[in-house]
């Protein structure tokens, strides 16, 4: 694939990106000084324009995503080349896109572990589920899409929400006394633009106010170990500060082969063993690895038949993006980063997202 061609492609995509975060002098994605000179009276436009997204943003709480302290990557970039230097300025602080949930509802127990990850790599996590509170699963629930297909058990978000309070207590008690069973997928297919279809796992609004609770618990671990170059599926690792980092690095590096690479069937063939082993380099707590487990051998529902899933975790769970990034940070990102600092030549460039994965080569 010819580089000029690339860097066409990614700069296409970046032009479609709104305005807010093109045009306003604060976002620093390192792109050059011309593109943010604007006339005093612009300028003034374009911060209204932003205030008034963030705003409308803001109240948007059912994009699934939670919001949380931002990683070791505050005051380090994003992006990194073959030393270990930034390619690009990213945002320190992004702008509050996340649902309520933000930085200052994270607890004083989960701010504690994020420092204890932070200060010591080798650290096992031998009790995290006491985090687990019914706050967090509150929060956690509403944090879910409302809108999204109900699961196994045909209760949708709005079904839920009449008596939550309830729910929640119960929830909350069967989850720490063991009592909590995970219920299977919905099997529904999405088709792909070449015609396939995509198999997706529809969790339980159950289900997924659990899961979503205790991702919140594992990334205030996992953000302080994800390198900086792994996207996709991560507080302020968006497709965006991807595209910039990629951009960036192609107008920027050496960069004379691209190889553009996509891990076929990756969420549902990855070994379901070896990711647990991953889990367990940094989580000892047994009743989290137990709920991690319960989520993976849950099987599938099709057609009112339910069937054994031996590999894979369901595209469409909310865990499942966090425990693909776990299994591929381990398995290709440590691999790729100790590669190119140690055995390559010249400038190497990585940026993945999800199971996309982009390198680009001087030799």
């Amino acid at each position: 694939m010819a580089r000029d061609d690339i860097v066409r492609t990614w700069t296409a995509l970046r032009s479609r990106r709104p305005l807010t975060r093109l045009e306003t002098s604060d976002t620093r994605t390192g792109r050059p000084q011309w593109c943010l000179r604007q006339s005093t009276a612009a300028g003034r436009r374009v911060k209204a324009i932003s205030r008034k997204t963030r705003a409308h943003v803001t109240e948007e709480s059912d994009n699934g995503r939670v919001p949380m302290n931002h990683s070791n990557k505050d005051g380090k970039l994003f992006a990194e080349c073959a030393d270990g230097r930034p390619f690009i300025k990213e945002n320190i602080r992004q702008p509050h896109t996340y649902p309520p949930q933000s930085e200052k509802h994270v607890s004083h127990g989960l701010m504690n572990v994020r420092k204890a990850a932070k200060g010591n790599k080798e650290m096992k996590f031998t009790a995290l589920l006491h985090h687990l509170t019914i706050d967090l699963l509150r929060e956690s629930f509403y944090a879910l899409k409302r809108k999204a297909a109900p699961g196994v058990d045909g209760v949708t978000w709005q079904e839920y929400e009449t008596g939550l309070e309830d729910r929640l207590v119960d929830l909350h008690g069967r989850v720490h006394r063991g009592a909590y069973r995970a219920q299977p997928s919905r099997r529904k297919y999405l088709e792909k633009p070449d015609g396939r279809l995509r198999p997706l796992g529809i969790a339980a609004v159950e289900d997924k106010t659990v899961q979503q609770a205790v991702v919140t618990i594992l990334n205030q671990i996992y953000e302080e170990d994800f390198l900086g170059f792994s996207y996709g599926f991560r507080p302020g690792c968006s497709q965006h500060q991807a595209l910039d980092a990629l951009s960036y690095a192609l107008l920027k590096k050496k960069v004379n082969f691209v190889l553009d690479a996509d891990i076929r069937g990756f969420f549902d063939n990855l070994d379901k063993s070896q990711l647990v082993k991953f889990v367990e380099h940094r989580v000892a707590d047994p009743r989290i690895l137990r709920l991690i487990q319960k989520w993976l051998n849950a099987g599938v529902m099709e057609d009112g038949i339910w069937s054994e899933t031996k590999t894979g975790t369901p595209q469409g769970a909310v865990i499942s993006p966090l425990l693909a990034n776990i299994y591929l940070h381990y398995a290709f990102d440590l691999w790729v980063n100790a590669w190119r600092t140690k055995c390559a030549h010249g400038d190497i460039i990585v940026v993945r997202y999800a199971d996309d994965i982009l390198l680009g080569f001087q030799y």
